[in-house]
């Protein structure tokens, strides 16, 4: 396939990747949004983040078993169409004022279903479309879309839209997701595993697990990315409540909050293939940890909003840089035809403990009295995972293939 060619898919596949994001996005701030005017509560604040990240916990190796047995680009349409569907229908709700708590988290639970079809097909798509040593780059600009719809565009439009009218950003986010699955039919080609697989579902998940489990420098990389997740999702599932109580900002402004964050996440996206390749991936890695940690500690320790916002932003990109850092081992290592599985085991840990994170912080601003105690516990633990990568990679530089596999496990692309 020439550079032309995978050029033109890889810009199909960012633009789909980049409109859902922008629709994800703008309901991920709006759901939020839409749960405080009904309580506020920090505890069922949390139970939103966590029921929102829940499929990930109960349908991310199904998901990544079933992209690896269909078509990838056809997963992501259906996955993109089902997410529009849902969301018109919180907007219908919302039209006809039937909307109660139960109704948000049921819509966000459907939503998060189709998003782990979705997230897993296009993660495993780059291998497909750019040659080995263009990964890091795909991985960034992958990266770079989910930032810039999510936070960069998503927030400040999600929040701006609901300070009109509920339904606003409801109406615009299903709109994104039927664009995200349109534009996909302009990507020419057929995206089924190669060595496509007539077996059983629980006999593809046990390949899957069996591979990783043997690969003891992914299952450190692992640990890694869980406990990330799960000590940064402690403050993250509070960060409406710390912006609109402890810094004392309005529904539009917490949209301009978000926008630094995905300043930052935007600027580790494009900052990551270049350190990279000059201080080494495992370097990034553990730094990136570390500026998680500084982070979200300072956040807790500084009330003021816009050192706040900047805080929030370095940590967008560290924990950005580390994404990156994360994708490109996998593609590099996994065989392709596992992607699919070894990803939903992956997602399984690293997102499962999402809605875990979720309810222990909304449990910790309850004692601690505030959102802003919980940002410096997250930030505190979070030293103590910067402390376990440095001790887990030892040996490990993860800039190539034979240097990855140092416990004698070759990957076979």
């Amino acid at each position: 396939m020439s550079h032309r060619q995978t050029d033109s898919r890889l810009r199909w596949l960012l633009a789909s990747s980049g409109t859902s994001n922008l629709a994800d996005g703008i309901a991920k701030v709006a759901f939020p949004l839409l749960a405080t005017t009904l309580t506020r509560d920090p505890v069922e604040i949390a139970a939103l983040s966590a029921v929102q990240f829940l499929p990930w916990l109960l349908f991310a190796i199904p998901a990544g078993t079933l992209v690896d047995r269909i078509d990838r680009k056809r997963a992501m349409i259906a996955a993109n169409a089902m997410r529009a569907l849902v969301v018109a229908a919180v907007t219908a709700l919302l039209a006809f004022g039937s909307v109660e708590i139960w109704t948000i988290y049921v819509a966000s639970l459907l939503v998060g279903i189709a998003e782990t079809v979705a997230e897993s097909a296009a993660n495993v798509l780059p291998p497909a479309l750019v040659e080995e040593d263009r990964l890091q780059s795909a991985n960034s600009k992958l990266q770079a879309c989910e930032i810039v719809g999510q936070t960069f565009l998503g927030g400040p439009v999600g929040s701006a839209t609901f300070a009109m009218f509920a339904a606003f950003p409801f109406l615009l986010s299903s709109a994104g997701f039927a664009v995200g699955a349109a534009v996909l039919l302009g990507m020419a080609g057929n995206y089924r595993p190669r060595q496509e697989t007539k077996s059983h579902i629980r006999a593809d998940f046990a390949d899957g697990f069996r591979w990783l489990r043997r690969h003891s420098l992914l299952l450190r990389l692992l640990a890694i990315a869980g406990l990330l997740s799960l000590i940064s999702e402690l403050a993250q599932a509070q960060l409406v409540l710390y912006a609109l109580e402890d810094l004392h900002l309005s529904d539009a402004a917490f949209g301009a909050f978000a926008f630094v964050g995905g300043a930052g996440g935007l600027v580790g996206a494009g900052l990551t293939p270049r350190l990279a390749r000059r201080i080494g991936r495992r370097t990034v890695l553990i730094g990136g940890v570390l500026f998680c940690a500084l982070g979200f500690g300072g956040m807790g320790l500084v009330r003021q909003p816009v050192v706040s916002a900047v805080l929030f932003g370095v940590f967008a990109a560290a924990v950005v840089a580390v994404n990156v850092v994360l994708a490109t081992a996998r593609h590099t290592l996994v065989p392709g035809e596992l992607l699919g599985r070894v990803l939903g085991v992956w997602r399984t840990v690293v997102w499962g403990a999402i809605p875990l994170g979720a309810l222990l912080g909304g449990l910790l601003t309850k004692l601690l009295g505030s959102a802003g105690d919980t940002f410096t516990a997250s930030g505190v633990l979070l030293l103590f995972v910067t402390g376990y990568a440095l001790f887990a990679l030892r040996g490990h530089p993860l800039d190539d293939k034979t240097a990855s596999t140092g416990d004698g496990v070759r990957s076979q692309q």
